[in-house]
């Protein structure tokens, strides 16, 4: 009887699979962020505001709207958490 060969790739696809996040997942992850002893947000108000800022976004072109997620990731790597 001939053993059956399993790739590298074979492996790692079952052995690494996660669940993909979905916009209620950040919407949590903010909310717990933002939601501090001077500030009090809740996720509704979370996902409005992030609705609002998705909402402005799409007044721009797609080009532009990345140039913008992509300064404020820059900026957010330079504050401290």
């Amino acid at each position: 009887m001939a053993k059956k060969k399993v790739s590298k790739a074979t492996v790692k696809k079952s052995s690494s699979k996660k669940k993909s996040l979905t916009l209620n997942d950040i919407y949590d992850q903010v909310s717990r962020k933002a939601d501090t002893q001077g500030v009090k947000i809740n996720v509704a108000e979370t996902k409005r505001v992030l609705a609002c800022f998705f909402d402005a976004l799409e007044d721009y072109r797609s080009a532009d709207a990345f140039d913008f997620i992509a300064k404020g990731l820059k900026r957010a790597g330079t504050r401290r958490r």
